[in-house]
């Protein structure tokens, strides 16, 4: 029998497991998040210090495990506040623990310390704190770097992103927050070093502790206790406490149209899924996407069985496909593409990808990687075996390995790369932070590779596949976890309003291709028989994610001129407009708003539009949308005068205007 009606916590994040609720803490003008130890959010009168503070633990495949915390004290006075607790990370294999004191006053210090004991031998890549600066007033900005030896050296962060470790042997960092009032974050307890976030997706500059270049994974010895502390000092002129004032709508100020267009949209058909997808080929074809992603790992005997089925799907929704190809790299590519060419003759694939295998897995800066045929002999084989296909290079995996390795970009009409948001963090506020790393992603990007035109994907919020460890994380128990190939928030209105998100921060950039996930499977659109349990739509018979109609709604507009859209907070909403037809007038606009929150939030547009189609897709209209392919045009409201909206929590708003 199917289930009616599933719980809130599936229609928001395809699982009834709940993220932690961090909690807010004031000293003077001073403010920061409490979330599950950890010191998030760190302003001075709303203006961001630090992204966070943090005591980590990752095993060797860079894997983070979840702290146990316990006794956990939190005490605050006029003069600040204290926290006191002590956590527990351990799996099968090994233990550890860490005491924790926290301490913030009014006069403008914070300190973390820990006291970490493995309880035996515990083998990581790392443990220890790390620190986080935000993006907004930091990134090309200055920065006073204090080395482990004492020198002082004035230099700026990174404004394109940096493929290795901008600054190393640190003991301190000092940047401006405002005129007249500077941070000192100091950090004590071993060598710090810093790597530039941004190219994993995170929304910031990353301060971690133990060198690079020192051997990983290595072991903490049993019963031997460590000590780390960061202090961060405020000098100069802290303001007053601002009283915090009532919640106003966000702003958005929709402007002209630009010359930029919608980029092809995109999903993936996953190999393992090719067969299944074929079987669900209408919705596939309903979606309305007309550019598919497909895989071919030549070292894999079977991998011509999937290619019929590719072909099968691309006929039946008159799409046109790419076709990425990993050759193992045991032969001349020449020799490797020609049997895989002829396989795929029928596909008659419009693009085509090579990467050698050993691309797939990253290689550290300033390690010499593996033997591999040369990037000029691969793409030259691909110009031969396929003639008549755009040839593509970079890297099936992130950005991270394609800044690291930069193809010869004359050689190649496309250079492209896939994402994850969940690389070094799984939390939901984490997960939305990485819609702010796009545009200098995209940027760093066309810095480096001339003429040729940029695609990015198939990416989502899980990870294809992991670059660092032996494979994708499991997720059996549809949890939040770093580097999983299976994110259940994919299903929920979680995921469509990150997607909106992702593709409204990649879409202005004149990116050529944006892969928005896959037809099914992890990174899916379309519910097919999963691996891990889907909450409700295992029982339901429902069969599309949010994530299908906000694929829909952008394939139906791609090639339309971008409208800028002027946001007043960002962080809380996402916004994409494009028109139809010429001119500026209000009629033809398409504008589609995210809420990234999981509280209700007012938008104001400043004008009133007249006469607009209004579909919303949120809790109220979830069970209805997973049911119905048409339900964009279905779901439609007409409103006479429409100056502004109110969201639920991640819900998504699409107008025609």
């Amino acid at each position: 029998m199917a289930q009616a009606r599933p719980s809130l916590a599936v229609i928001r994040f395809g699982t009834e497991t709940l993220d932690t609720k961090g909690r807010t803490l004031r000293a003077g003008a001073l403010s920061a998040m409490l979330d599950n130890g950890q010191l998030r959010y760190i302003c001075v009168n709303g203006v961001e210090v630090l992204r966070a503070i943090c005591f980590l633990v990752r095993d060797e495949n860079w894997g983070t495990f979840t702290p146990r915390i316990a006794g956990l004290k939190v005490r605050v006075n006029d003069d600040g506040f204290s926290v006191s607790y002590s956590a527990t990370c351990s799996d099968a294999k090994r233990s550890l623990t860490w005491d924790a004191v926290i301490a913030a006053s009014k006069k403008g210090v914070v300190s973390f310390a820990a006291r970490c004991t493995p309880k035996g031998d515990f083998l990581t890549n790392r443990t220890g704190f790390i620190v986080l600066h935000p993006l907004k007033g930091v990134a090309g900005e200055k920065v006073t770097v204090e080395h482990v030896d004492g020198r002082i050296v004035r230099a700026k962060f990174p404004a394109v992103i940096n493929p290795v470790q901008p600054f190393r042997d640190i003991r301190a960092l000092t940047h401006e927050v405002m005129p007249g009032l500077n941070a000192v974050c100091r950090m004590e307890g071993d060598t710090f070093e810093m790597e530039d976030h941004r190219n994993w997706m995170d929304a910031s500059f990353k301060t971690y502790v133990r060198p690079l270049a020192e051997p990983w994974p290595y072991v903490l010895k049993g019963g031997e206790a460590f000590e780390q502390k960061v202090t961060l000092t405020l000098e100069g002129k802290l303001p007053r406490a601002m009283a915090a004032g009532a919640a106003r709508p966000v702003r958005v100020k929709i402007g002209a149209a630009t010359k930029v267009k919608m980029p092809l949209i995109g999903m993936a058909l996953p190999a393992a899924l090719a067969k299944a997808t074929r079987e669900a080929q209408a919705l596939a074809a309903a979606s309305g996407v007309r550019h598919f992603v497909v895989e071919v790992d030549g070292g894999n005997l079977d991998y011509a069985a999937a290619l019929p089925h590719y072909a099968a799907l691309a006929k039946a929704c008159g799409a046109r496909v790419t076709l990425e190809i990993i050759l193992p790299g045991k032969r001349a590519p020449e020799d490797e593409l020609k049997p895989i060419a002829a396989a795929a003759a029928k596909l008659n694939p419009a693009a085509v990808v090579v990467s050698p295998a050993v691309d797939l897995k990253a290689v550290l800066p300033g390690t010499a990687g593996p033997d591999a045929p040369t990037p000029e002999a691969i793409y030259a084989a691909a110009r031969a075996a396929f003639p008549d296909a755009l040839i593509g290079g970079g890297m099936l995996s992130f950005f991270t390995e394609l800044n690291r390795k930069r193809p010869p970009h004359q050689l190649l009409d496309f250079v492209t790369h896939t994402t994850s948001s969940i690389v070094h963090a799984a939390d939901d506020l984490s997960v939305m932070e990485t819609l702010e790393t796009p545009p200098y992603i995209s940027a760093s990007v066309k810095a480096f590779i001339g003429k040729a035109k940029y695609r990015v994907g198939p990416g989502g919020i899980g990870a294809r596949d992991n670059p660092y460890g032996a494979a994708a994380a499991a997720n059996p128990h549809n949890g939040r976890v770093c580097l999983a190939a299976m994110d259940p928030r994919q299903r929920g209105l979680f995921g469509a309003a990150f997607t909106l998100g992702y593709a409204s921060a990649f879409a202005g950039s004149g990116i050529d291709a944006l892969t928005l996930g896959a037809a099914a499977g992890p990174l899916g659109a379309i519910s097919l028989k999963q691996a891990e349990p889907q909450p409700w739509y295992d029982k339901s018979g429902a069969r599309l994610y949010p994530l299908f109609h906000i694929l829909r709604g952008l394939a139906g507009a791609q090639g339309m001129p971008i409208v800028l859209t002027e946001c007043s907070e960002p962080a809380k909403i996402a916004a994409l407009a494009c028109r139809r037809g010429s001119g500026n007038a209000a009629q033809g606009l398409l504008l589609w708003l995210a809420n990234l929150t999981g509280a209700r939030q007012g938008v104001s547009f400043g004008k009133e539009f007249h006469g607009a189609s209004v579909v919303t897709l949120d809790e109220r209209s979830f069970a209805a949308a997973a049911r119905d392919p048409g339900f964009l045009t279905n779901a439609a409201r007409r409103k006479a005068r429409l100056a502004g909206v109110n969201l639920a929590p991640y819900a998504v708003v699409m107008i025609a205007a």
